[in-house]
């Protein structure tokens, strides 16, 4: 859909400051936002990790009278930053919720960032399905694939710049190991991407589901 017509869209709906909804998200997550940087004991890692955070805000920002999601990709969208600012708060290796986790299902890791990947999938992939069906306009289709497509690179994208940043900007010291968070298992990036897909084929799978159960009625 042209620029124009997206903005024609927006117009049509409430301006921020009339919706409470996303009002309240705003300053939920900037309140969880300040806590998380003001009580993590490592800021240069918080501020690292939430290089990806403030991208994505600006990004919400900067489109948000030209393409508005609806209030359950807001929702996802939420979820989904609230747990990565909450790994962001310590390593993620040392997440205190990943070692109950541990601890409760004598697990051998710590596994938070398998969380959050997971999750990257199973609430990112239906917003992006909304992106591409209503601003991109693409075919019903592929609004269902072209969000896998989206998960697995983008996946693989964050594994290369964990890369990145702990071979050059920590000098791939013990910092820079403890950042990308392997624990030891060589096999880290690609479970985590792995998981990011699983993630995404349940959540564009319950999309499916839903979409023909309210074209045939029975929802």
């Amino acid at each position: 859909m042209p620029a124009t017509s997206l903005r024609q869209a927006a117009k049509t709906q409430k301006p921020f400051l009339k919706q409470p909804l996303h009002i309240f998200y705003s300053l939920l997550f900037l309140v969880f936002w300040v806590y998380t940087a003001s009580t993590t004991p490592d800021l240069q890692n918080w501020a690292t990790e939430n290089i990806l955070t403030l991208s994505v805000l600006i990004c919400l920002a900067a489109f948000y009278n030209i393409f508005r999601f609806s209030d359950t990709s807001y929702t996802l969208i939420l979820l989904f930053l609230l747990l990565h600012v909450y790994g962001s708060q310590y390593q993620y290796s040392e997440n205190p919720f990943g070692y109950w986790v541990k601890a409760t299902l004598n697990q051998d890791r710590n596994n938070y960032d398998r969380l959050v990947h997971f999750c990257f999938g199973l609430l990112l992939a239906y917003p992006a399905h909304e992106l591409l069906l209503r601003a991109f306009k693409v075919k019903r289709i592929y609004s269902y694939l072209l969000p896998l497509e989206l998960i697995l690179s983008f996946g693989a994208i964050y594994e290369l710049a964990e890369w990145l940043v702990a071979d050059v900007f920590y000098n791939g010291s013990t910092q820079g190991m403890t950042y990308v968070g392997t624990q030891g298992d060589e096999w880290d990036a690609h479970k985590d991407i792995a998981l990011g897909l699983a993630g995404g084929i349940i959540a564009i799978s319950i999309t499916f589901i839903l979409y023909r159960l309210r074209r045939s009625g029975n929802l």
